[in-house]
């Protein structure tokens, strides 16, 4: 039986240190990591955990949110351990999948970390329209401008009104 762990970052700029730190407690013996967020589907280290794992095994989390994004998500990944006779562990919610009250706390803490998701998402929502009607705009600056937009329209001439230029020799 081998305790593996996976920790998990939406972006480069956090660091996993704390989750590491707590799997390497928890008696994690390899731990796997992504520094990606948990809605994209490709995430290399989740993959490699989940290839790994054997019967009898353990993955470990820190929390349940470095796992999965949506409860969707989190219970294909679980019922995919479950099917190969593995264990969950989340060492946060202290979940564990060997007991009825652990699956029961998985799915609780899966659909309560989904309406914090959702709230968010909601908010910022409701943030970008409200800076809208205020007549700000997000995103980059254009990178074509009118004038750059002139200019290639002046060098866009058909080619009938240019001069016939020798073709180059081979």
């Amino acid at each position: 039986m081998t305790a593996i762990g996976y920790a998990g970052v939406p972006t480069g700029d956090q660091e996993t240190a704390l989750q590491l730190d707590a799997l390497r407690k928890a008696g994690c013996d390899r731990v796997l990591e992504d520094r990606a967020s948990g809605v994209k589907a490709d995430r290399p280290g989740l993959g490699e955990a989940i290839r790994y794992v054997r019967e009898g095994d353990t993955l470990t989390v820190w929390k349940l949110d470095r796992l999965g994004r949506s409860m969707k998500h989190l219970i294909e990944i679980i019922a995919e351990l479950e099917t190969k006779g593995v264990v969950f562990r989340s060492i946060t919610e202290n979940i564990d999948t060997t007991t009825s009250g652990g699956r029961l706390v998985f799915h609780l803490f899966g659909a309560l970390a989904q309406f914090e998701r959702d709230l968010i998402r909601d908010r910022t929502r409701a943030g970008l329209q409200a800076a809208r009607e205020r007549g700000r705009r997000g995103g980059r600056q254009a990178v074509v401008t009118p004038e750059k937009l002139e200019k290639a329209r002046q060098y866009s001439q058909p080619v009938s009104t240019c001069a016939k230029l020798p073709r180059a020799s081979k």
